[in-house]
C-alpha cells in the first residue's frame, strides 16, 4: 500500500519502508530520553526458526490452517473501530441519526515495522528459549528480513547513519502544524510528534486530502483510484511493502538476495524524521545506496525503480559504547522502533481531545479511553456507556470466523458522567408505560421507523409493525420524521430512562426503598488490629452520606447493624429506645432474624441510638478471645432481614479470616502452591463448596447485594468467599496484613465511596440486537437463570457487563446492525426505572473495513475477561496458548487479506491494532496467567474477579500502567508530565517516577536524585533517610511537594478504588515488586519482553501463513 515512498537502505526495524503508506508518527514513541541507561533486555539472538524459510513468492500465501487452533474465543460481537464506508441512506432511518458522510476517524494508513531478521552467530544460546532455537544457517534468512536487526555478526564496524538509538541530533523540535495542502502528503503534525522533515521530496504522488468535517488523523490518507478500494490501514514492520499495481511487483530485485554485505559507512550527523510512515528515524543519503525513492506514481501505474539491495549487516545498531557490558557481543532491535502505547495515546489526545464526540453518525469509532473528551448524544449511546471491539461488523459469520476478531460490547449501564454532560432524561408515559414493539418487546428508540402518517411504526430490530398508541400519536414532517422528534428523548437520544409501571415490579407491587446492613467481624484479629474501632468511628459520619435521589432532603435508605464471630449479634436501634438492645443468635445452623421492628431504621430518626451503639461495640468486644468466625450464616442473616422487610438492599461485610467454625459454609484451608502449572491449578480458582453459589441464587432473587471488605493475615479462600459477592453484582475489597497506620486511609476512602456511589437494586438487563446477530455470551459480576437475562441484586456505577455477539444470519451494509441494552432496576429512592442505551454499527463485506474500525483497548478488555474465565476450566498454559493463537490468527488474516504484498520477513499490523501485541503480552504476564512466587492464591482469585467487571479505562491502565516522570512535572501548570514507556531502560537514576495501575501508586526514587528534591518531597536530607513505609507523602510547603501531591490526588479521582501508595527506593527490596509493573521488560516469572514477544507473534503469524 504505497503512496509515497522514500528509499533507504534496508530499513531497519522501525525504519520507514519504501512504499509504505505514510504514518505520521515519526520517532515512534517519542525521542529516547537523554541520559536514560539503555535497555537491560536480554538481547534476542537472531531470528526464530519460523523465520528461516526463504520468502515465498508474492501471492502464494495459503489459507490459514484451522487445525490445532482452539475454537475462536469469540464470534460475533460488537465491533469497535472506525467508522467504515457504508453509511445509512437518508431514507433508512427517519428518526434521528442523520446520513453519514464523514469518513473513519483514524483513516487508513500503513506503517511498516519489522521484527525478525539478521542472523546471530549460532553459538550464542538463545535468550528466548521457550520459543525455539536460533536458525542454523545464515543463508536461510532472506535479507528481506533485514529490517529486523537482532543479532549481527559484525560488531566492530560503526553503524551506518540513520536509525537513532540515542536522541536524534541537530533537529530542532517543531511546533505548529503542516497544512495538508501542497504536495498533499502530510496530515497536520503536532508538536508531540517530533521534528518535521526539512523539505518535501518531489515526485511523490498526492495523498487524498482529509475528508471535510473530520479531524485530520496523524496518519496519511491513501490515494484513492477508481476501481480500487482504499487499502486498509496497517502498520508494517519490515523492509518494504508495496501497493498493488498492475505493473510488475515493485519489490527489491530477487537476484540480490544472498550477496555479500555492502560496506558499512560512518554515521552521518543529524538525521531527519520520516513522514512516510514508519517508526524510527530516516537515514541520510549514503554511499552505495540510491537516492530517495520516487514512489509509485499511483495505484495501477508502473512502479518506479526498485530500491537497492537490503542486507542485514547494513542495519544500524547501537554504538558499542552505548551497550551495557553483557550485551556487547550482540545487536538488538531498537525498542523505540516498535509501536509505543504512549505515542498512540498522545496522538489520539492531540487529534481528538479538543472536539466533542457527536454520536449522530452510525458506526463511529470513539476517541481512546485515555483521551479526555466530551460527548454529545445525538442518537447513539455515549462510549462511556458502551464500547465495542469493532464498529464495523462483518456481514457474514464466515467473514467473522475468518478474521477471528471477537465481536463484543463492554456495557456500563450506570456509568458516571462528567459534570458537563447531561444525565439521561427520565420519561414518564403514565400508566400505559413505555411504547414497545409487539413482537420482540424492544423499546421505542431513534431507529424505529414511523409509517402510515405516523399511525404505526416498524421495529428496527425485528421489522414487526406495531400500532402507535393513541396517546402517543404524532404527525410526520416531509422527511418522515415525527414533528415532536426533538421533544422526546426516546426519539432523538441514544440513552434515556423510562419510569416503569407496576407491571415491571416484583409481585406487581412497587418496591420499598432499599436497606444497607453493616455486618462487622468482632473476632480477636479484627479487634486487636484496631479495625472494629475504626469501622465504628467511620460509620458515625458516613451514614450522613447515604445515596439519595437528586432533589431529596435525606436518603430513603434504612440501615441495620450486626456483629459476629462464631455467633451473630443483632441490634435493635429503634428511635424510641434510650439504649440499643443486643440479641444473640447462636444456632447458626438455622439462621433467623430475632427482631423485625427496630432492626432496619431511618438514620435521622435513630441517630442517637446508632451513635451509642457504635461507641459501645469496640468496648463490648475489647477483651474477646474468640478467634474463629462463621461466614455463610452472616449472609443468610442479612438475606432474611431483607426478606422480612420486603425490600432489596446491600450487605457490607467486614471479614478477617477463613470461616472454620462449625456452621453452614464452613471452609478448610486448601491452599497449595504445588498445584501451580499443573492440570489441577484450575481448582484454586473454583469454589471449594457449592453452598455459596446456592446462597447467591437466593440473594439475587431477593435483591440482596453483598459487598465484601477482607482483612486477611493468611489464606482465606477468596475464590469461595467471593462467590456470593460476584454473583450478586457486589464488590470485593482486600487489605492483606491490614495495619492501621498504613492502610486506614485506603480502607476508609474505599468504604466512603462504596457507601455513597450510585447503585441500582434488583436489576435485570437484556440486550436486544437487530436480525443477523444475537448476544451469546456474557462476562461480569451477575447471575443468569436463563440465556438472555443478566440478573444483578445490585449494579453500581463502576460495574460493566461484557456481551459477545455471534451471527445467526447475514447482515446488510445498508441497514447496519443495532443493539439496545435495557436495564430494569430500583433506584436508591425505591423508584422502578428502565434505562435504555442504543447503538448503531456499520456492517462490511470487506475485511479491511473491519480492521479499520476496531478498538484495541476494548478488544484487550474482552480477551482478558475471556482468558480469566478460561482458567476456571482449563490449564493456565492452554489459556495462554489460545490467547496467543487467536491474536496471531487475527493478525495473519489481516496480513493475508488486507495488507499489500510484501516480504514474509516483515510484520505488518493493522493501524488500529498495532498495540495488540504489547497489550496482549501484558495480559499474558499478569498474575492470574503467570504468577510469580510471591503472588498468593487469594491475590489471583481477587484479581480474576476484579478484572471481570472492569471497564475499558480500568483494564487499560491495569495491564499497561501509567509511568510519569515526576521530576519533569511543570510545577506551575495543572497538567500531568508526559508519560513514558514501561521499561527499566527509561528510568534515570537521577529522577523520581510515579507508576499507577488503578490499584497501587508507586513512587520510585533513583539513587542519584538531588538532595534538594528529596528534601522537598520527603522532608528528609538524604536518600538513605527516605522511609519505605510511608503510606502518604508529607505535606510540605514547596512547589514540588504540592505538585506531586496534586498529581496523586488527581489520579485518585480518576479511579474507582483508592490506590495504595508505595515508596520504592532504587536497589531496595521493594524494587522487585515495582519492576513487575514495567511490562515492556522481561519478567522474573518468565514473561517475555515486548520486543521478544513481538518476534514470537511474528513467527506465529508466519507459521499460519505458510
Amino acid at each position: 500500500m504505497s503512496v509515497n515512498q522514500h528509499t533507504h537502505a534496508g530499513p531497519p526495524y522501525g525504519q520507514p519502508q519504501p512504499g509504505y503508506q505514510g504514518y505520521q508518527q515519526p520517532a515512534y514513541g517519542g525521542q529516547p530520553l537523554p541520559g536514560v541507561p539503555h535497555t537491560q533486555y536480554g538481547a534476542y539472538n537472531g531470528p526464530m526458526p519460523g523465520y528461516q524459510q526463504p520468502v515465498p513468492p508474492q501471492g502464494s500465501v495459503r489459507a490459514l490452517p484451522t487445525s490445532g487452533a482452539p475454537p475462536p474465543a469469540s464470534g460475533t460481537s460488537l465491533p469497535s473501530g472506525h467508522q467504515g464506508y457504508s453509511q445509512f441512506g437518508q431514507g433508512d432511518v427517519q428518526n434521528g441519526i442523520p446520513t453519514s458522510t464523514a469518513p473513519m476517524q483514524r483513516p487508513p494508513a500503513s506503517q511498516p515495522f519489522l521484527p525478525g531478521s539478521a542472523p546471530a552467530p549460532v553459538s550464542q544460546p538463545s535468550t528466548f528459549q521457550q520459543y525455539g532455537p536460533p536458525p542454523s544457517s545464515v543463508q536461510q534468512l532472506s535479507n528481506h528480513m533485514a529490517g529486523m536487526t537482532i543479532g549481527s555478526t559484525s560488531i566492530s564496524a560503526p553503524p551506518p547513519a540513520g536509525l537513532g538509538y540515542g536522541p536524534p541530533t541537530s533537529v530542532p523540535p517543531v511546533s505548529g502544524s503542516f497544512s495538508a495542502t501542497g504536495s498533499g502528503l502530510y496530515a497536520p503534525y503536532t508538536a508531540s510528534q517530533g521534528p518535521p522533515p526539512p523539505s518535501v521530496p518531489q515526485g511523490l504522488p498526492l495523498a487524498q486530502p482529509p475528508f471535510s468535517g473530520q479531524p485530520v488523523p496523524t496518519q496519511r490518507l491513501p490515494t484513492e483510484v477508481p476501481g480500487f478500494a482504499p487499502p486498509p490501514s496497517s502498520t508494517g514492520i519490515g523492509p518494504s511493502s508495496y501497493p498493488p499495481s498492475t505493473g510488475p511487483h515493485p519489490g527489491p530485485p530477487m537476484s540480490g538476495l544472498h550477496g555479500p554485505p555492502p560496506p558499512t559507512h560512518p554515521p552521518q550527523p543529524g538525521y531527519q524524521m520520516q513522514q512516510n510512515g514508519s517508526f524510527g528515524q530516516v537515514r541520510g543519503p549514503q554511499p552505495n545506496y540510491s537516492g530517495a525513492y520516487p514512489g509509485t506514481p499511483n495505484y495501477g501505474s508502473q512502479p518506479g525503480p526498485p530500491p537497492k539491495r537490503l542486507d542485514p549487516d547494513s542495519i544500524p545498531s547501537p554504538q558499542l559504547n552505548e551497550l551495557p557490558p553483557q550485551q556487547k557481543p550482540r545487536h538488538r532491535i531498537d525498542p523505540d522502533a516498535i509501536p509505543s502505547p504512549i505515542q498512540v495515546i498522545e496522538d489520539d489526545r492531540s487529534n481528538r481531545g479538543s472536539e466533542p464526540f457527536v454520536t449522530g453518525v452510525r458506526g463511529q469509532v470513539p476517541p481512546l479511553v485515555t483521551t479526555n473528551f466530551l460527548v454529545e448524544d445525538q442518537g447513539n449511546a455515549s462510549p462511556r456507556y458502551i464500547r465495542c471491539t469493532s464498529y464495523n461488523i462483518p456481514c457474514t459469520s464466515d467473514m467473522a470466523k475468518q478474521s477471528q476478531v471477537p465481536l463484543a460490547a463492554v456495557i456500563k449501564p450506570l456509568a458516571t458522567l462528567p459534570p458537563e454532560e447531561t444525565l439521561p432524561y427520565l420519561v414518564d408515559h403514565g400508566e400505559s408505560g413505555p411504547v414497545r414493539c409487539n413482537r420482540c418487546k424492544a423499546y421505542m428508540c431513534p431507529f424505529m421507523q414511523f409509517i402510515e402518517g405516523g399511525r404505526r411504526f416498524q421495529c428496527c430490530f425485528c421489522s414487526c409493525v406495531t400500532e402507535v398508541p393513541a396517546h402517543y400519536f404524532q404527525h410526520l414532517d416531509h422527511t418522515g420524521k415525527r414533528v415532536d422528534f426533538y421533544d422526546r428523548p426516546e426519539l432523538s437520544l441514544g440513552s434515556y430512562e423510562f419510569l416503569a409501571t407496576v407491571d415491571y415490579c416484583k409481585n406487581n407491587k412497587f418496591p420499598s426503598p432499599p436497606a444497607f446492613i453493616f455486618m462487622i467481624d468482632v473476632s480477636y484479629n479484627a479487634v486487636k488490629s484496631g479495625l472494629v474501632r475504626l469501622i465504628c468511628e467511620e460509620l458515625k459520619s458516613i451514614l450522613d452520606y447515604l445515596p439519595r435521589e437528586g432533589n431529596m432532603e435525606e436518603s430513603a435508605i434504612r440501615v441495620g447493624f450486626v456483629t459476629y464471630n462464631k455467633v451473630l449479634h443483632f441490634y435493635n436501634v429503634k428511635s424510641s429506645l434510650a439504649q440499643p438492645q443486643m440479641m444473640v443468635v447462636s444456632d447458626v445452623a438455622d439462621m433467623f432474624v430475632p427482631l423485625l421492628d427496630g432492626f432496619l431504621v431511618n438514620v435521622n430518626e435513630s441517630r442517637t441510638v446508632i451513635a451509642s451503639l457504635l461507641d459501645q461495640i469496640p468496648e463490648m468486644f475489647a477483651d474477646t478471645r474468640e478467634t474463629e468466625t462463621v461466614f455463610g450464616p452472616v449472609i443468610q442473616a442479612g438475606l432474611e432481614a431483607l426478606k422480612a422487610a420486603e425490600c432489596a438492599g446491600k450487605l457490607f461485610i467486614f471479614h478477617t479470616s477463613l470461616p472454620i467454625a462449625e456452621a453452614p459454609g464452613k471452609l478448610k484451608n486448601r491452599d497449595d502452591k504445588k498445584l501451580i502449572n499443573t492440570d489441577k491449578e484450575k481448582t484454586l480458582f473454583q469454589p471449594q463448596t457449592s453452598f455459596y453459589s446456592n446462597l447467591a441464587k437466593d440473594c439475587v432473587a431477593q435483591g440482596c447485594c453483598v459487598d465484601l471488605f477482607l482483612f486477611p493475615n493468611q489464606y482465606l479462600d477468596v475464590a469461595t468467599l467471593g462467590v456470593v459477592t460476584y454473583q450478586t453484582g457486589g464488590s470485593i475489597y482486600k487489605y492483606a496484613y491490614f495495619q492501621l497506620e498504613t492502610d486506614q486511609d485506603r480502607f476508609l476512602n474505599d468504604l466512603r465511596r462504596d457507601v455513597q456511589k450510585e447503585v441500582g437494586f434488583d436489576a435485570v438487563m437484556r440486550v436486544r440486537t437487530s436480525t443477523g446477530i444475537r448476544a451469546t455470551d456474557f462476562f461480569g459480576a451477575f447471575y443468569m437463570s436463563n440465556t438472555t437475562d443478566v440478573e444483578m441484586a445490585g449494579l453500581d456505577c463502576d460495574k460493566t457487563i461484557t456481551v459477545e455477539f455471534k451471527h445467526d444470519d447475514k447482515l446488510s451494509e445498508d441497514s447496519g446492525a443495532l443493539l439496545q441494552c435495557a436495564l430494569l432496576y430500583t433506584s436508591c429512592a425505591g423508584q422502578r426505572r428502565l434505562r435504555i442505551h442504543n447503538l448503531s454499527l456499520n456492517c462490511c463485506t470487506q475485511l479491511a473495513d473491519l480492521y479499520r474500525n476496531c478498538e484495541t483497548d476494548t478488544l484487550i478488555n474482552y480477551l482478558a475477561k475471556y482468558a480469566y474465565r478460561g482458567v476456571l476450566n482449563s490449564p493456565v498454559k492452554a489459556v495462554r496458548d489460545s490467547l496467543i493463537n487467536q491474536c496471531a490468527q487475527i493478525l495473519a488474516c489481516y496480513r493475508k487479506n488486507c495488507a499489500s504484498p510484501s516480504s514474509a520477513g516483515q510484520l505488518i499490523l493493522p493501524e488500529c491494532m498495532k498495540l495488540l501485541p504489547v497489550y496482549l503480552n501484558c495480559v499474558l504476564k499478569s498474575d492470574v496467567l503467570q504468577p510469580g512466587p510471591e503472588v498468593t492464591t487469594d491475590d489471583r482469585a481477587y484479581i480474576r474477579q476484579l478484572v471481570t467487571s472492569m471497564d475499558v479505562a480500568e483494564t487499560n491502565v491495569f495491564f499497561y500502567p501509567r509511568l510519569l516522570p515526576l521530576t519533569k512535572a511543570d510545577v506551575d501548570s495543572d497538567s500531568l508530565p508526559a508519560a513514558i514507556r514501561n521499561s527499566e531502560e527509561r528510568l534515570s537514576k537521577g529522577d523520581i517516577y510515579l507508576l499507577e495501575n488503578g490499584l497501587n501508586i508507586f513512587v520510585w526514587v533513583g539513587v542519584n536524585v538531588q538532595q534538594a528534591l528529596i528534601q522537598n518531597l520527603f522532608g528528609v536530607s538524604s536518600f538513605s533517610q527516605i522511609s519505605s513505609t510511608l503510606s502518604t507523602l508529607p505535606v510540605l510547603e514547596n512547589p514540588f511537594s504540592k505538585k506531586v501531591r496534586s498529581i496523586i490526588d488527581m489520579l485518585h479521582l480518576q479511579r474507582s478504588r483508592y490506590m495504595k501508595l508505595i515508596i520504592v527506593k532504587q536497589e531496595d527490596k521493594l524494587e522487585m515488586l515495582f519492576k513487575h509493573f514495567l511490562v515492556e521488560d522481561k519478567s522474573l516469572t518468565g514473561g517475555a519482553s515486548y520486543v521478544d514477544f513481538l518476534c514470537h507473534m511474528h513467527k506465529e503469524i508466519r507459521q499460519l501463513l505458510s
